[in-house]
């Protein structure tokens, strides 16, 4: 083999190599910005059932509120 294509050869399989290793991290990271999403979500979905059971309870305590159709 030509020592001009084994060196191009090398230099795709460093590369390759390179890319490998870069994939693995960028899924690894997205698995992690994944599971983190999900938690937020369902953290959104707890605070927001929290504050409408807050705005629940508070509606009757609000004096000569104007009826919905103003």
């Amino acid at each position: 083999m030509d020592a001009s294509i084994e060196d191009r050869f090398i230099a795709l399989e460093t590369k390759v190599s390179y890319l490998e290793d870069f994939l693995s991290q960028l899924q690894n990271v997205t698995v992690e910005h994944t599971k983190e999403i999900d938690l937020l979500r369902k953290e959104n979905k707890m605070l927001a059932q929290k504050v409408a059971d807050m705005a629940e309870q508070l509606e009757g305590d609000i004096p000569n509120r104007k009826p919905p159709h103003y």
